[in-house]
């Protein structure tokens, strides 16, 4: 497993070895003492799964209330996975990453509490899976504009041809979002 730091300061991008012959392929998704080793918690609340079509755009998401780490990878598909640090007391506060993910590189991202979170489907379909440090909370649940013109994130798709929900379409701008400390 390669355990690669990114230009935001916690956040990682995982690449398992991969396992390829003829009758397919075989990777671990999760493997606790490497993830450890790595600094990842120890901890997790839940797994979660989310089955998108082409264009769906899913973000930018957070909890300030229980906040969540996530461990992030694509089942089938591609996405493009974008983490935004949301904590405001760091040097990094509003910047993001974004990453190309699908089935075929295998890679991961480690998106640690303190940033929000969305992705972008750019194949067919994508299968999403995540495992989380913590609980959902809906009274914690916040969103932060998927477009917003401070974060300037370069979204490979129009505007128009976004396919968002309500609640998305409705999120804040980070200059009047909660955000963390």
């Amino acid at each position: 497993m390669k355990i690669e730091e990114t230009s935001l300061p916690g956040v990682l991008v995982i690449t398992p070895t991969v396992y390829r012959d003829n009758r397919g392929l075989f990777l671990e998704t999760f493997n606790q003492r490497a993830m450890t080793a790595a600094g990842l918690p120890e901890f997790w609340a839940q797994d979660n799964f989310s089955l998108s079509n082409k264009n769906v755009l899913r973000g930018i998401h957070y909890q300030i209330i229980q906040p969540q780490g996530k461990l992030v990878h694509v089942t089938h598909g591609a996405v493009l996975d974008v983490a935004v640090d949301l904590r405001r007391g760091s040097a990094a506060f509003g910047k993001h990453l974004a990453v190309e993910m699908s089935a075929d590189n295998a890679k991961m991202l480690w998106i640690p509490p303190g940033f929000g979170h969305g992705f972008l489907v750019l194949s067919g379909e994508a299968g999403f899976a995540y495992k989380v440090t913590d609980y959902y909370s809906a009274a914690g649940e916040r969103t932060i504009l998927w477009n917003d013109p401070e974060l300037n994130i370069p979204w490979p798709v129009a505007d128009a041809n976004v396919i968002i929900s309500d609640k998305d379409r409705q999120g804040a701008l980070l200059r009047d979002a909660e955000v963390f400390p």
